[in-house]
């Protein structure tokens, strides 16, 4: 898998890719990302936006949409299958990483879809080129293929709890896992799922947002008492971060990235 390029090689290679902007930002961040798109992105990127991108017939935020629907998305955005795509956001909550498993789950090739390593943020720091200049490309004919091993719903989180089937990663802070923090939304008790452990997405990574070394990415993943060689699932608040989990598991192990898409966003409206 191609989980990663860097800001250097971008750089090189940026009339050879197509670039997603899929900067996302929490319900209480009081941010709008395509305004900031709008402003200022990457040359030749396209803004990805998650939420009207998902599944419109679901009160629960971003879920993955139906399979005709994503080839619609991704058509329109002029993206082809044989396409390498580049992901990056200006996200506090690195959504880039939920596009890239968005990517997988329709079975686009896993060495053709790729997350900046440090976004947005390390490419202007470095004074990389970017634009207000928004490009489109002609429509396409995307063609997907679903690859329903990579989710989880409600009735197997709660099925695992007694079977202990696979390691349920939440990766969320851990004020709010404990319960001692509200959820951003105000529908949700707090808490978590029984048996579920505890890893916040921020621990793998550095200071400049680029991920750890996968030395390290291990020994984080093995302080927090889980076992490498286990089936891992991941949750979050509403599906994004736990992509952040997925893509470090997935550097470390080399396996896509299993999510449970509802997230605490549907578990904790019980």
């Amino acid at each position: 898998m191609n989980q990663l390029v860097t800001t250097n090689w971008l750089d090189k290679n940026i009339e050879k890719v197509k670039i997603l902007d899929a900067s996302w930002h929490l319900p209480n961040a009081n941010r709008n990302s395509f305004e900031e798109y709008k402003t200022e992105h990457i040359i030749n990127s396209i803004f990805f936006d998650i939420d009207k991108n998902s599944n419109q017939k679901t009160n629960l935020p971003h879920m993955l949409p139906s399979r005709e629907d994503w080839e619609i998305i991704v058509s329109s955005l002029g993206i082809s299958n044989s396409d390498h795509i580049i992901v990056y956001d200006n996200s506090d909550v690195f959504s880039s990483c939920r596009v890239w498993y968005s990517f997988l789950y329709f079975g686009h090739d896993p060495k053709l879809i790729s997350v900046l390593d440090g976004g947005f943020k390390k490419w202007t720091n470095e004074k990389r080129s970017t634009t207000k200049k928004i490009v489109s490309f002609d429509r396409s004919k995307y063609i997907a293929v679903e690859n329903t091993s990579l989710v989880i719903n409600k009735d197997e989180v709660n099925d695992n709890i007694i079977n202990n089937k696979f390691q349920l990663l939440d990766a969320r802070g851990e004020q709010r896992f404990l319960g001692l923090q509200p959820e951003p939304r105000k529908e949700l008790k707090s808490g978590n799922v029984k048996g579920s452990i505890n890893l916040p997405f921020q621990k793998l990574l550095r200071d400049d947002r680029t991920f750890k070394k996968k030395e390290d990415l291990i020994e984080i993943f093995k302080s927090k008492k889980v076992s490498i060689e286990k089936e891992m699932a991941f949750t979050c608040g509403s599906g994004i971060t736990a992509c952040i989990l997925g893509l470090a598991n997935s550097i470390i192990s080399g396996k896509k990235p299993i999510i449970y898409d509802g997230s605490w966003a549907e578990y904790g409206l019980d």
